[in-house]
């Protein structure tokens, strides 16, 4: 859709060209409203545009035990009606400046983000405060959003990959809070109706620990009280969430086979139970999971079990970490009759980390993809936006990407070697497939 030119009034503000190109105190405001929002605002005047990005601390962590995919369908019903603007008038309004808004869920928190021109920030912020603050819940949609969500869940159903993933979830989390469905299932979503969505809003949606960043062009100071205008008198905290059980540690290998026959393909997941974001291996982690199966053709796993060996469609690994634990996996797309040998294959790469130092010219390669691909990353408003509400997340700092460089290249190929040995266990893991009969 095509976007207005941008009507600014006097000239329009540099940032001084001695600065970094890296967002940090020096050139990031922070603020912290009294009803307990965090603003994080970032001027950039290269091109006449906006982006809002945050979160309510709302998830799936929040939903009854006995009704997963109750936090998602809400944030799905946010967008379809205000009490004072209709689905339609909501699309109306915002596809006649070319801007958008947009919700997803998480297990932690709820995720909203805007995109606009500048000029048209006042408006976007108005519709986002409306649908975060005042939704309607209308019956009708609520029967239309729960018909997308079955159909959701039938396709997940038919995909190998997801399949896969799903399997490795129940496989290491159980009932644990951490392996529930975001989606939901069939009884679930059909016992979700109007009462339980707003409950659900009534109870948990409140500003209190909510994060908004800011990132394009408007002064830093305006931007924030632009934020307080739209949602400074909204008022309230959400329940203190309940502390989740410590996980079992995998003890031996668990396996599961989501059998599809009518599919050509395995997809697999074999994986471990990881770190926290802030522990102290998840750097080791994160540069260790970059050798393994993501630097050039996803690191060893792609060079040796997809290019070397041909068994693999793809092949490569991920490491995550929140605020609680995460995992540690590597995944791979493979012809049924591969699947012994490619499980075997990542297996060795694994063992291979354990008992091998990384050459420096590898390790330092991997060392520079880290740090190159930062920048990459914030190439764009939307990926300033994005880094930034994940440092205030964490808690990192806002100094933390001018740390960044530093911390990777401190690590040394001892440091990934101990972080391997100590959570890639050869025996015990788990292991899930979702496709046709292995061979």
């Amino acid at each position: 859709m095509k976007m207005r030119s941008l009507r600014l009034h006097g000239a329009t503000p540099q940032p001084p060209a001695h600065k970094t190109s890296l967002p940090g105190p020096d050139d990031t405001l922070r603020r912290v409203l009294p009803n307990g929002i965090t603003v994080l605002a970032r001027e950039n005047w290269a091109a006449p545009s906006v982006v809002v990005e945050g979160y309510l601390v709302v998830g799936n962590l929040d939903e009854p035990a006995n009704m997963p995919g109750l936090a998602s369908f809400t944030v799905s019903m946010l967008s379809r009606g205000t009490q004072k603007r209709t689905f339609t008038e909501i699309n109306e309004t915002i596809e006649s400046v070319g801007a958008s808004i947009g919700f997803s869920s998480d297990r932690h928190i709820t995720n909203f983000s805007t995109k606009s021109l500048a000029e048209d920030l006042d408006l976007v912020l108005g519709v986002l405060a409306e649908e975060l603050r005042q939704p309607a819940f209308p019956a009708p949609y609520v029967d239309r959003v729960r018909g997308l969500r079955l159909t959701a869940l039938a396709e997940r159903e038919n995909d190998t990959r997801q399949m896969a993933g799903r399997a490795f979830r129940e496989l290491m989390f159980g009932d644990h809070p951490l392996g529930r469905d975001m989606l939901g299932t069939r009884e679930s979503i059909a016992g979700i109706n109007r009462d339980l969505l707003a409950g659900f809003y009534e109870t948990h949606y409140r500003p209190a620990g909510m994060v908004v960043t800011v990132v394009g062009a408007v002064p830093a100071e305006e931007a924030v009280r632009k934020i307080e205008a739209a949602f400074g008198d909204w008022q309230g905290a959400p329940p203190p969430r309940l502390a989740l059980p410590p996980l079992a540690p995998l003890t031996e290998v668990r396996k599961r086979h989501a059998l599809m026959p009518d599919k050509t393909q395995c997809d697999m997941v074999l994986g471990w139970q990881g770190m926290r974001r802030l522990d102290a291996d998840f750097d080791s982690a994160r540069l260790a999971n970059t050798v393994l199966g993501v630097f050039g053709l996803m690191g060893r796993l792609g060079e040796n079990v997809r290019e070397r060996q041909g068994m693999a469609y793809y092949a490569y690994s991920r490491v995550s970490g929140d605020r609680e634990p995460g995992t540690w996996v590597t995944i791979a797309g493979v012809n049924p009759a591969n699947v012994s040998r490619a499980q075997n294959a990542m297996l060795d790469e694994v063992k291979r980390l354990q008992d091998e130092l990384v050459p420096a010219d590898e390790l330092e390669d991997c060392k520079s993809y880290l740090t190159g691909s930062v920048p990459l990353q914030l190439e764009t408003n939307d990926g300033v936006a994005s880094l930034l509400a994940d440092i205030e997340w964490h808690g990192l700092g806002l100094d933390y990407l001018e740390r960044y460089p530093k911390i990777i290249n401190s690590l040394t190929a001892e440091q990934v070697q101990q972080v391997a040995q100590k959570y890639l266990h050869p025996d015990a893991y788990v292991f899930a497939l979702a496709g046709p009969e292995a061979a």
